[in-house]
C-alpha cells in the first residue's frame, strides 16, 4: 500500500518584514536616559516626601501659603514647559518625514521657547524679594524653595541637551533612520514636565 505524504506550503515572507515580530516597540530614544529619568523621579519622590511630610505637620501654613506665590509666574512656567516639549515632538516628526530643515526649525523654537524658563524663574525670586517671601518666610516657602530650586537645575541640564542636540542635527547626525538621540532628550524634557506640573499643583493651585 502506498502512502501518501501531505505537504505543508512554505508560508512566504515579505521582504520588509521585521526580523522578529513577536517583539513589542522598544522605548523611544536611549536606555541610557531612561535610567537617568528613573533616577530623576526617585529623587523627586524624596523632595516630594519632604513637602508631604512638612505639610501634614504645618497643614496651616501651606493653605495660605499658595496666595503668597506669583502664581502668574507658575503658569507661564507651565506653558513655556509644555510648549517647548511639543515643540521637540514636531522636531522629531519632521526628521522622521525626511525634513532636516523643518525638524532644525522646530528644535530652535523649542530651545528658544524653553529658555524663557529660567528667566521666568530669576523675575519670580526678584519678585519674591520684593515681597519679602525668603528663607525666613516660613516652612512653606522652605520646602517651596528646596523643590523649584532642584527642578531649575534639572531643567537647565534639558536646556543644555537641547543645545547639544541642536549642534549634532546642524552636522547631520540626525535622519530618518535615526533620530535617537532627540527621542531620549525630548522622554526627559517630558518627564521633567510632569514633574513641575505636580510642583504647579502643590505649589501655586495647591491642590
Amino acid at each position: 500500500m502506498s502512502h501518501l505524504t501531505l505537504q505543508t506550503p512554505a508560508l512566504e515572507t515579505p521582504a520588509d518584514a521585521p526580523a522578529n515580530p513577536s517583539a513589542g516597540p522598544s522605548l523611544p530614544g536611549l536606555k541610557g536616559m531612561w535610567v537617568a529619568i528613573c533616577l530623576e523621579y526617585l529623587e523627586f519622590t524624596m523632595f516630594f516626601s519632604v513637602y508631604f511630610v512638612a505639610r501634614w505637620f504645618h497643614p496651616q501654613a501651606f493653605q495660605e501659603g499658595a496666595s503668597r506665590l506669583w502664581t502668574w509666574g507658575g503658569v507661564a512656567v507651565t506653558l513655556v514647559m509644555l510648549t517647548s516639549g511639543y515643540a521637540l515632538t514636531q522636531a522629531i516628526a519632521a526628521f522622521r518625514e525626511d525634513n532636516a530643515r523643518r525638524a532644525m526649525q522646530w528644535q530652535w523654537a523649542a530651545l528658544a521657547i524653553g529658555l524663557l524658563y529660567p528667566l521666568i524663574k530669576v523675575v519670580e525670586w526678584r519678585w519674591n524679594q520684593a515681597h519679602a517671601i525668603d528663607a525666613g518666610s516660613g516652612i512653606f516657602v522652605v520646602v517651596y524653595y528646596y523643590l523649584t530650586i532642584n527642578h531649575f537645575l534639572h531643567a537647565c541640564w534639558g536646556l543644555g541637551g537641547m543645545a547639544w542636540c541642536l549642534a549634532r542635527a546642524k552636522v547631520g547626525t540626525y535622519s530618518r533612520a535615526d533620530v535617537r538621540g532627540l527621542e531620549a532628550l525630548a522622554t526627559y524634557w517630558h518627564a521633567t514636565d510632569l514633574v513641575w506640573l505636580m510642583i504647579f499643583a502643590l505649589f501655586y493651585a495647591l491642590v
